[in-house]
């Protein structure tokens, strides 16, 4: 016997509440995006009775929303799964501005205006900036590849590239489009299950970001606060190089935040590094430790040369544990690994790409390092009461 049409629409709407919208990874039926569905008249063919025809209808939060030849392909597969369905036809329309209104509002937790999320003293989200004394160490390699591989393990990541001048996030997670834009919020592209926002993502290819301090303190400002990034377990912050305007934004903007120290064995680059970390003191900031990148080359004999000299990585975590007075270790020692080089040039992080490799795995257990630690108490309410 054929379902009648409304018990064959509930249980429509009941399959749509699995299909999750790629962007902002919430139940489309949550985020009031099924306008309507429509059950037809099942047609007879012979002596049978056929599947109906059923019509949803969408509404997309903007109308050039790049994801919704996705959002197409996943609503009609869930609904053809539903028994009693013959066909199905997806109708797209655009939320007004009052929808859009009620969907920040709803995303922000009812709040009327942006806030940065991570700075509220409840959220659960480990921040931590990859910070480097000079450029060129492999920073931002570290912090794609230590992104992704908690993801991999089913952590909700995110990455924000505070690198402004020399940003190089977006070409190392293979991101190629711009946050989609509703109204003043930004919904941020996702790369191998990454939230990823960079100033990349809105300049011409080949054209230089030219700003001073406080255009560069509102840039951050804007990507933590108007960027929708949901609930994440663990937050990166690929930073520019040195103690400049922008470490000193993180600290005040994301005090809760624990600075990663990322430095190769060589002595000039270790005495650099040592002062990234050493800003801790200033900004009130932990240190959750060093890695060192660039150890050494295997050879084909197996074994090891070492390029760039040695000991560079134990150097500065034994000073910054005596600087900050709390223990700062030596995280890992990432070989020179051509794998990695090639994950970063395709866009594929090479935890994921070459996951055997020697480079993969040193990254694979930092993260897995990262991820287990407690968040901090740093701005957060620990419900003491203090009695007169």
């Amino acid at each position: 016997m054929a379902p009648s049409a409304p018990d064959l629409e509930a249980r429509v709407r009941d399959a749509l509440s699995a299909v999750v919208d790629p962007e902002i990874r919430r139940p489309l039926t949550e985020l009031n995006m099924i306008r309507s569905v429509t059950v037809g008249e099942a047609p007879v063919t012979g002596d049978r009775t056929a599947g109906a025809h059923v019509t949803v209808g969408v509404d997309l939060t903007i109308a050039g929303c790049p994801m919704k030849s996705t959002l197409v392909r996943d609503v009609t597969a869930a609904t053809e799964h539903v028994d009693g369905v013959g066909s199905v036809d997806v109708e797209l329309g655009v939320m007004t501005p009052e929808q859009r209104k009620a969907l920040r509002s709803q995303l922000r937790g009812g709040a009327g205006d942006p806030v940065i999320p991570f700075a509220q003293p409840g959220s659960l989200t480990k921040v931590f900036a990859v910070a480097s004394g000079k450029g060129g160490v492999g920073k931002s390699s570290v912090t794609a590849n230590l992104a992704a591989a908690m993801a991999a393990d089913g952590l909700s990541v995110g990455v924000l590239d505070a690198d402004i001048y020399g940003f190089s996030i977006p070409r190392m997670l293979g991101v190629d489009r711009q946050p989609t834009r509703v109204d003043s919020m930004l919904l941020p592209p996702v790369a191998h299950g990454i939230k990823v926002v960079s100033i990349g993502m809105f300049v011409p290819a080949g054209q230089p970001v030219v700003w001073r301090g406080p255009m560069l303190h509102r840039a951050l400002e804007q990507f933590l606060a108007d960027v929708f990034w949901g609930d994440l377990d663990v937050l990166l912050l690929d930073l520019p190089p040195g103690t400049g305007d922008i470490a000193i934004s993180v600290a005040q903007l994301l005090p809760g935040s624990e600075i990663l120290v990322v430095t190769t064995p060589q002595v000039a680059a270790a005495e650099v590094a040592e002062r990234a970390g050493s800003v801790a003191t200033q900004t009130s900031q932990g240190v959750v430790g060093v890695v060192e990148n660039m150890s050494w080359l295997v050879q084909p004999d197996g074994s090891r040369l070492e390029l760039f000299g040695a000991g560079g990585g134990a150097s500065v975590a034994s000073r910054l544990t005596e600087t900050v007075g709390k223990d700062v270790p030596l995280l890992g020692q990432v070989p020179l690994d051509v794998a990695v080089r090639e994950g970063g040039d395709d866009g594929t992080p090479v935890v994921l790409a070459a996951p055997d490799s020697p480079g993969a795995q040193v990254l694979r257990d930092v993260a897995r390092r990262l991820a287990g630690r407690e968040r901090g108490l740093a701005g957060r309410q620990l419900g003491v009461t203090p009695v007169g």
